[in-house]
């Protein structure tokens, strides 16, 4: 142990309280050690450091930063170099408030478009989301603290997520669940992990010893931290065995005191709680080493501001741009239109918000991109009402211009953490629109803002489609720069878009609803499927267009990599992505069609030829083999793509690979969707089949009593009549404030308490409630009214005692 010496003076009390929170953002603190606390911000794309009242839902405001493009934004540029450049940024800031450790990036995958959080995340592919996340944790940690990837592991759905089972086989966890952490671990370098709320094949992830001790520290080497998401353990004792350093936030002690008596009793040995102790002593030391010294400096606001305008450009992406609509010709006279052209949707909702230091408005550039306004209407209510008037006023200044520039995209309340989206679509008042605007005038370009995939059967409607993602605080003047051509857009999806929701491979095992969620498509997500299916889609993963055009040529392949060829081929100068895919011809284990490996992005001048490498490395030919429990490369003659796209294969060769000669895995007829690649629609049987074992009982037991981990949701059928009284009045509480328009604060009822465990009473309350009381309001729910009402004001009463008598003992320490 690196702090041996320390440790050995510590008291056994204080060893155990620096393993969870000291309030809501900061760990504990020993003065008399000389073991300072550290402040843990959210951050995955701007810092936010709540200086006064601390939620985890973005309620209340935090110290301005700069708010970035989310992550959902800056993967389509493809450029690991420019998510270093953000790190970079992001630790400076982090830095001038006296961040010790960056909650971000998150790095899970987006296994279906309807994930409230997806715009937090990178990406469908988890090599491409690993190299990201790398990239940011790298430029974040060039300035002595730590950042966070998140979240360990598997934590694909935001309803609820604190407690839902996700049922997945091994060997799709190793190749698409974990390869990004990996990737964030190993190359990144992350001196911290955050485990996911839920459970993994019957476990809690932060409880998790294959997850946690086995592939975490053992396979990867990680030695640094791992800390719980806010409120996320559930058996504090078995965390801590798990190397769960850091239980976040506070709880009073409580969680403490049930570490103390664990070593007691001798459930566990005072060496497990060691361990983790000098793991969390060496990322406080670590991290306060900045701060020691000068004051931070102040961050240049401007400097920041136009970094995050450079990141939006490079990210966003031309979907379509019929009869070269775009670029636009100086001193067009334009109709703007849409709610979203006044009031920017420009970043994500929940524990990610961030108070930007400013924010650019479109209507406010336009005269400084040679963009001749005739007025702006909003055309649409934000929220989804319809409203004829507004849409007559938008028709009646469309006619007037030579293009609309429509302003299209899905509300802050609609993408929240905590919720997953209802559907695919676009709200029907701005369709209406469309359909209406195009009837007077079919020049129409809409710029799309929202985090994830949403269906496009409108887009035969518009002749040119910028989609900005959520692009940050200086989004708006990006977004024009890349209508006027003063950027060449160069963004690609990194997320596949299907022609409808029911194309999508998980769409019916998503979201899991009561107790687990199953896996059932296995490795078959985004491209992976729809490649090896066959299923059209609206927009593969990769795809974006240019002002400019590209050609690849000379494609020569050997055991270190592939090299060839892009020309540009147009008269303007560009970025292109190049993509490399890899697929196994004639393999005995099943696997997609084609998938990523390698991707670089290339800068051109008009005319210009580049000779590209990219090579290959350890995740190449690799594939996980259940049976020898370890990656493995089989023997075959591979397929090496070189694309624009995973639809559009520009270059194509073979390599014959040795393998390693491990036994197959699988039979073959028992496994038929796999092998065919037609996974979406499962049966319970074959999934059993690759999972090894039955599948667990996926309803609640409506016959239990409701205990810890059972969801405040199910006292719905709960014994007690002042539990279902209380879930119908929560029930009509949503209801009526959805009705009349307050659908933000609808949200909060159904992200912090409907889906929330009762254990998240205890642990998301600082110590306000403790386990004992906890008890008290169980026996309520489960019909012992009075009695549980006696307990829980008798348990009150004693915590209160017991914090009067402690501070009764501090102040007399005090006085000596």
């Amino acid at each position: 142990m690196k702090h041996k010496y320390l440790i050995e003076q510590m008291t056994l009390e204080e060893k155990a309280s620096l393993m969870s929170g000291k309030d809501f953002w900061q760990s504990q603190d020993i003065p008399r050690l000389g073991i300072n606390s550290m402040f843990l911000a959210d951050g995955p794309h701007g810092i936010r450091k709540q200086a006064a009242a601390a939620d985890h839902l973005g309620l209340n405001p935090s110290i301005p930063a700069t708010c970035f493009p989310t992550a959902a934004a800056v993967a389509n540029s493809w450029n690991v170099e420019l998510g270093r450049k953000i790190g970079d940024y992001l630790g400076k800031e982090a830095v001038a408030q006296k961040v010790n450790v960056l909650l971000g990036p998150g790095v899970n995958m987006k296994r279906d478009p309807l994930c409230g959080r997806n715009f937090e995340y990178f990406s469908e592919d988890p090599y491409h989301a690993g190299k990201m996340a790398a990239a940011y944790i790298q430029g974040i940690q060039t300035h002595g603290i730590s950042a966070c990837v998140k979240h360990f592991a598997v934590n694909n759905q935001e309803e609820r997520r604190m407690s839902i089972d996700t049922i997945v086989d091994e060997r799709t966890l190793r190749e698409i669940y974990l390869t990004a952490f990996e990737i964030a671990v190993k190359e990144g370098g992350t001196q911290t992990v955050m485990s996911s709320y839920n459970m993994l094949n019957g476990e809690y992830t932060n409880e998790h010893l294959h997850l946690m001790r086995e592939i975490l520290r053992e396979e990867w080497n990680f030695d640094g931290v791992v800390v719980t998401d806010w409120g996320g353990s559930n058996d504090r004792v078995a965390g801590l065995l798990a190397g769960n350093e850091l239980e976040m936030p506070t709880t009073g002690g409580e969680t403490n005191e049930e570490i103390i008596q664990a070593i007691k009793s001798g459930k566990i040995k005072e060496d497990v709680l060691d361990e983790c102790v000098d793991r969390l002593l060496n990322l406080i030391f670590k991290t306060e080493e900045v701060f020691k010294g000068a004051e931070p400096q102040p961050i240049d606001v401007d400097l920041h501001h136009r970094a995050a305008q450079e990141a939006a450009e490079e990210s966003i992406v031309l979907l379509k741009n019929e009869d070269g609509i775009l670029p636009l010709k100086p001193g067009v006279k334009a109709a703007i239109i849409g709610d979203f052209a006044q009031e920017a949707r420009y970043q994500g909702a929940g524990s990610s918000i961030v108070n930007p230091t400013r924010l650019d408005h479109t209507l406010d550039c336009l005269q400084e991109f040679g963009i001749v306004s005739l007025g702006y209407e909003p055309g649409f209510e934000r929220y989804g009402k319809k409203n004829r008037k507004k849409l007559e006023r938008a028709c009646a200044l469309a006619e007037k211009a030579e293009v609309v520039l429509l302003y299209l995209g899905l509300d802050e309340a609609t993408e929240a953490e905590g919720l997953d989206r209802q559907n695919m679509k676009i709200p029907d008042n701005q369709i209406e629109l469309l359909h209406a605007l195009q009837q007077v005038n079919p020049n129409i370009v809409v710029v799309l803002s929202c985090g994830a995939a949403v269906e496009m059967p409108w887009i035969g409607k518009v002749k040119g489609l910028v989609h900005a993602y959520l692009s940050g605080q200086a989004g708006a003047k990006a977004i024009l720069r890349v209508l006027t051509g003063e950027v060449n857009p160069s963004g690609k999806l990194a997320e596949t878009y299907p022609l409808r929701y029911e194309d999508t491979p998980a769409c019916h095992q998503f979201p899991g609803k009561e107790v687990s969620v199953e896996y059932r498509e296995g490795l078959y997500m985004g491209y992976r499927y729809y490649d090896s299916a066959n299923v059209e889609v609206l927009f593969p993963f990769g795809y974006g267009l240019s002002y400019t055009t590209y050609e690849y040529s000379e494609i020569r392949v050997d055991r270190n990599g592939v090299t060839f060829n892009i020309t540009n081929t147009g008269n303007r100068a560009g970025m292109e992505v190049a993509q490399l895919y890899v697929g196994c011809g004639d393999g005995q284990v099943f696997r997609p069609r084609k998938e990523l490996k390698g991707f670089t992005k290339v800068f051109l001048n008009a005319g210009e030829t580049r000779t590209v490498t990219i090579p290959f490395d350890d995740k190449t030919f690799r594939y996980f083999n259940v049976k020898t429990n370890r990656w493995e490369v089989e023997e075959a003659d591979y397929q090496i793509m070189v694309g624009a796209s995973s639809a559009d294969i520009r270059l194509a060769a073979s390599l014959f690979v040795e393998g390693t000669g491990a036994p197959v895995p699988y039979d073959k007829n028992e496994l038929p969707s796999y092998y065919t690649g037609r996974a979406n629609k499962v049966g319970k049987q074959e999934f059993e089949t690759l999972l090894g074992r039955k599948v667990p009982v996926s309803t609640w037991d409506r016959t239990k009593p409701l205990g810890y981990n059972d969801t405040i949701a199910q006292c719905q059928y709960a014994k007690g009549w002042a539990a279902r009284l209380a879930y119908r009045l929560m029930v009509f509480a949503y209801w009526f404030l959805r009705k009349i328009g307050k659908r933000s604060t609808a949200n909060i009822i159904m992200m912090s308490v409907y889906h929330m465990p009762f254990r998240g009473i205890a642990r998301m309350t600082g110590g306000v409630v403790n386990m004992p009381m906890l008890d008290g309001i169980l026996m309520m729910v489960n019909g012992r009214f009075f009695k549980g009402l006696r307990h829980f004001l008798k348990e009150r009463s004693k915590m209160l005692k017991a914090a009067k008598q402690k501070e009764q003992r501090v102040l007399a320490a005090e006085e000596r």
